[in-house]
């Protein structure tokens, strides 16, 4: 595999790989990631737990709560309700956090590309 050789933009234009080893974008990715990948785990460690205890628990899991609500339809329920929580705090995380550093790139790059 070779290197990509880090080549200059030409005049007037934005050298994006230079953006993209840039502090405030490297800032950026760390800041979406550090939020994505340890809700990702737990979301899924939560799936398949629920897909195993379905599997090789069902006497846990047939147990009656409530008239016919079983301890295995609030689990399954319960993975519609977290995948809405997950995506409503992902929005809030992102709106508050991510949308703000990355406006400021843009910004940044805008006046760059006017300046030139």
């Amino acid at each position: 595999m070779t290197a990509r050789p880090h080549e200059t933009a030409p005049p007037g234009a934005i050298d994006y790989v230079a953006v993209e080893d840039s502090p405030q974008f490297r800032n950026l990715k760390r800041s979406q990631r550090s939020f994505v990948f340890p809700l990702a785990v737990a979301f899924l460690v939560w799936y398949f737990v629920y897909v195993l205890l379905s599997s090789f628990a069902t006497d846990f899991m047939s147990q009656r709560v409530s008239g016919d609500i079983t301890v295995g339809l609030l689990f399954g329920l319960g993975q519609f309700v977290t995948t809405f929580a997950i995506t409503m705090t992902y929005v809030w995380y992102a709106n508050r956090k991510l949308d703000p550093q990355s406006r400021a790139i843009r910004e940044q790059l805008e006046k760059q590309e006017a300046g030139a």
